[in-house]
């Protein structure tokens, strides 16, 4: 785990308390916790599929193109 040790770990949640305030803790760690369980949520699902283009659609986007300028 990105080379830390036990030593490390309580180094940084004294220095983390001492920021924070004992309070402020647990808010912190929940607001954390939902980050990363939406961030997991996000990249497991499955990509939605774009259709690809037809000869419609891209004379469409031509036209709107031209009336654009």
């Amino acid at each position: 785990m990105f080379g830390l040790g036990m030593p490390e770990l309580l180094i940084i949640l004294v220095i983390i308390l001492i920021i924070f305030g004992a309070s402020r803790l647990p808010e912190i760690g929940r607001g954390l916790g939902k980050g990363i369980k939406n961030f997991r949520e996000s990249t497991s699902e499955k990509p939605k599929e774009i259709p690809p283009d037809t000869e419609e659609s891209k004379g469409e986007n031509e036209k709107t193109d031209a009336q654009a300028k």
